[in-house]
């Protein structure tokens, strides 16, 4: 009995139950589907967020008010953390590292223009924003490089606030009231959507100095320096604690590398990816179980066969490989199924929701694959073996 030939009567055992064939698979079958399901709808995500936060750009360092380090003040004591400001903004530009740098302040506020009305989200940024961070003028132009300290009172408006306030009508030159001061529109940016919640086109920019007066503010929310990508992040964020601390005599501030929050977050992200396969992986292990099962059912229905085919000259070693090929083929044919029924409900998933992220890992895919594989042929061996031990003439008699 060659190889081939045992591998067609293996075909032919399972295709004589066809009915146990398909529960056995489907087993497998539904917890494959669960696993790229989920793992789907997790790399997905995990895609969404780093893309969402990365669109900027990879190599900022933040720079905000506060040391985030525990200090052994004694409790009760004056803080006597100084805040950022325009100056400390102007004294980073002379950071060797520096390529852009923004000072950022940001609020809620009225505007009124052409005899309408709303509240909307202020970003007081400096000149360099548009250029750090990728975005584009629609009509006009970003704020100019005028003195930080003293710039001219203009704003650029985002593409949604253009549209509710003018219509399809040019608004440069016109005067924008924010709160109770007069700004002239010099530009509106380019549609930009939302980004984790903010939408970026509901929005006015106006320079940090007059946003700070607009919300009675004396410090800056942070500051961004964006520095060349080939830059060491060490080197930059060391040069840059020298400069703030040479102003303010300590370290009262607090860097983040924007590089350092997407390592965290990508690791979250895996985790969660993880997390999710794992619990797919319960519906794999329950078809696995029930293959088992089913396997030894099979054995003992087929006592007769087993002893017929030893009286025919099988060896021991052929009834054991019979029995694990069937197990085999059949979590083979479960695992085509099952990356089959996930990888449909996955893309219907992605077509009928819109907005949600669903990105198939297909190295989860093919894990899972293997995986059931092996399953398979990990759930026949105890019933291959006791096949394979079976005494010829009782398995006779058993007919």
């Amino acid at each position: 009995m060659s190889t081939l030939d045992t591998l067609q009567f293996a075909l032919r055992a399972l295709s004589a139950h066809w009915l146990r064939t398909l529960l056995s698979a489907s087993g497998i079958a539904i917890g494959i589907a669960a696993v790229i399901l989920l793992t789907s709808i997790g790399e997905g995500i995990q895609r969404f967020v780093l893309a969402e936060f990365t669109q900027f750009g990879t190599n900022i360092l933040t720079v905000t008010p506060g040391k985030s380090m525990a200090h052994g003040r004694s409790v009760g004591a004056i803080s006597s953390v100084r805040i950022l400001t325009i100056e400390d903004a102007l004294a980073l530009k002379h950071s060797r590292y520096a390529q852009y740098i923004n000072a950022t302040v940001m609020g809620n506020a009225e505007i009124r223009a052409e005899g309408r009305s709303r509240r909307v989200t202020i970003y007081g940024q400096s000149s360099d924003f548009d250029k750090a961070f990728n975005m584009s003028v629609a009509i006009g132009q970003f704020l100019p490089a005028d003195d930080p300290r003293n710039p001219r009172a203009f704003a650029v408006l985002g593409a949604k606030v253009h549209s509710e306030l003018f219509g399809n009508a040019n608004p440069l030159g016109a005067i924008l009231q924010v709160g109770g001061s007069r700004f002239r529109i010099i530009g509106v940016m380019a549609p930009k959507g939302q980004i984790l919640g903010f939408d970026l086109d509901d929005t006015v920019f106006i320079p940090t100095t007059r946003a700070l007066e607009v919300f009675n503010r004396e410090g800056l929310m942070e500051i961004q320096i964006i520095y060349p990508p080939e830059a060491p992040l060490q080197a930059v964020t060391e040069d840059v604690r020298r400069i703030l601390i040479e102003r303010h005599g300590r370290e009262d501030f607090t860097l983040t590398p924007q590089q350092q929050m997407l390592s965290t977050l990508s690791t979250v992200l895996t985790v969660l990816t993880f997390a999710v396969a794992a619990l797919g992986s319960i519906s794999l292990l329950v078809g696995a179980v029930g293959m088992v099962t089913l396997m030894h059912i099979s054995v003992a229905e087929r006592v007769a066969e087993i002893g017929l085919l030893n009286a025919l000259g099988a060896t021991r070693a052929r009834i054991r490989l019979l029995f694990l090929m069937e197990s085999t083929i059949l979590s083979a044919f479960g695992g085509l199924a099952g990356l089959a029924i996930g990888t449909l409900l996955a893309k219907l998933l992605q077509i009928l929701i819109s907005g949600l992220p669903v990105n198939i890992p297909w190295n989860f895919v093919m894990g899972a694959l293997a995986i059931s594989i092996l399953i398979g042929l990990t759930a026949g061996v105890v019933p291959a073996m006791h096949a394979a031990k079976l005494n010829p003439i009782d398995a006779l008699r058993a007919e």
